[in-house]
């Protein structure tokens, strides 16, 4: 289930929640019947061992509550506390993080006593600092913060903890964010080292499973033969996503000749065979291939044709006239030659299959030569060397837009800030030659703006 489920005044809880939360039944301290989800109650029960070891004694106080418990409990604070209470503290039915099952009001137990009641829980502040600064390390965070009223809609509670799963909450944590923030505005890149059997919507999901966050892409696909650079886009980074796919890419690749498939990789049928001469001049015919061409696209591909994927035609054995785009094949060099195998690196302009490449390489040869192996060294400026491991997903690194984009960053003061956030076009005071980044004194990024003649005019806005 995806434990970043966004409840709040403004969002209901869906109505086929509950089919796929696991409820458990248990018992609190005081020998009181609790609902939690299976999950969120385990790792609470790490976390009140952890804090035993520091002389903090915790039990949950409540969790989940059905829309009729809701209204209950709203009903006897509105009648005994009044609307501004209720408006700080108290959801609608409906509306109630406690909806969920997944968050957790807790009671402190100090000198054998337990503290449950709101008021008297705002006393004890140093402790919950102590407890606050843990809850990341267990899934937790600390759902209503101070400071963040405006945002989440209801005053401070340290007691009220929210279960989000342990990366997003390690995350949330760092960057002093509520759950709004990391749901609505939270952007970041990832500088993914593609595995090999494994496709890049693999790579996605995966990502988007631990983030908790929908809205995760890439900038390139790489076939699950390939490996290497793989930047993956998360949020609001999913908005320059056109201006990391257009980057040159460079790549490492080996070709066996002697035979052609239909995917023109090893992992495909094959087609024909033919002998190798002897005297090939794979140097000279790679050298050739320095330059600006007509490359046709392969039909195990996903460039759509007539509102149709190229593989679907191939699937069913039609016939279909594959399109041709242009490509540049900025450098590329022979890197090992052996018999009947040769491996070369090239750097390429944006829609450049290698796969197609090294097929008219083998026309050229005269010989049939397929794809068996593919690592993508660079995009852009990014390479190897920066990429992480898929399988250590908790220790990504997180690449800003502001850090990943090679153009200009300007610090504009209060009144620019304003008509910048508004999309307003403005004058190129600072000689911009194409884009340029905007950010405000707090370090907040506000915009991505293009140069038109003397104007610059919004791209992008993050506001």
């Amino acid at each position: 289930m995806k434990y970043t489920v966004l409840v709040n005044k403004e969002n209901k809880i869906k109505n086929n929640y509950l089919d796929k939360c696991n409820l458990i039944n248990t018992i609190n301290e005081l020998n009181e019947k609790i609902q939690v989800e299976e999950n969120a109650y385990n790792n609470f029960l790490k976390l009140k061992e952890f804090l035993k070891s520091k002389n903090i004694y915790i039990d949950i106080d409540d969790s989940y509550r059905s829309i009729n418990r809701q209204e209950e409990l709203y009903n006897h604070y509105l009648e005994n506390n009044g609307q501004e209470y209720c408006d700080n503290y108290v959801a609608d039915p409906g509306y109630s993080e406690h909806h969920t099952g997944l968050a957790i009001d807790i009671m402190l137990k100090i000198n054998d006593r337990y503290i449950r009641e709101d008021m008297d829980l705002l006393e004890y502040r140093d402790i919950f600092e102590e407890i606050h600064k843990n809850l990341h390390k267990y899934g937790f965070i600390l759902r209503y913060p101070k400071e963040k009223k405006t945002i989440t809609g209801y005053s401070y509670e340290p007691w009220h903890f929210r279960y989000v799963g342990e990366f997003p909450a390690k995350i949330i944590y760092e960057n002093d964010l509520c759950l709004e923030e990391y749901m609505k505005d939270f952007g970041t890149i990832l500088y993914i080292n593609k595995p090999k059997d494994v496709t890049s919507f693999d790579v996605v999901n995966t990502i988007s499973k631990n983030f908790g966050i929908k809205r995760v892409g890439h900038t390139g696909t790489l076939d699950p033969l390939a490996t290497g650079v793989l930047i993956v886009t998360v949020g609001k980074a999913c908005k320059i996503v056109e201006l990391l796919t257009s980057k040159d890419k460079e790549y490492i690749a080996t070709v066996e000749l002697g035979y052609e498939t239909d995917t023109y990789d090893n992992t495909g049928k094959v087609l024909n065979k033919c002998e190798i001469p002897s005297n090939l001049n794979i140097k000279e015919i790679l050298n050739s291939y320095k330059k600006t061409y007509m490359q046709e696209v392969p039909i195990y591909s996903a460039v759509k044709k007539d509102g149709k994927k190229l593989y679907e035609y191939a699937r069913e054995n039609k016939k279909v006239e594959l399109p041709k785009k242009e490509v540049t094949i900025k450098e590329i060099e022979l890197l090992e030659n052996n018999n009947n195998t040769f491996k070369f690196k090239c750097l390429v302009t944006k829609g450049c299959y290698i796969r197609s490449l090294i097929h008219d390489i083998g026309k050229s040869l005269g010989v049939y030569a397929t794809m068996t192996d593919l690592k993508r060294t660079k995009q852009g400026n990014i390479t190897i060397t920066d990429t992480d491991s898929i399988n250590d997903i908790n220790n990504l690194k997180l690449h800003s837009i502001v850090d990943t984009l090679n153009y200009q960053k300007i610090v504009v003061e209060t009144d620019l800030e304003k008509k910048i956030s508004n999309g307003m076009p403005i004058n190129d005071n600072w000689n911009i030659l194409d884009k340029v980044i905007f950010i405000n004194k707090n370090s907040k990024l506000l915009a991505i703006y293009s140069k038109e003649n003397n104007i610059l005019k919004s791209f992008k806005n993050f506001t």
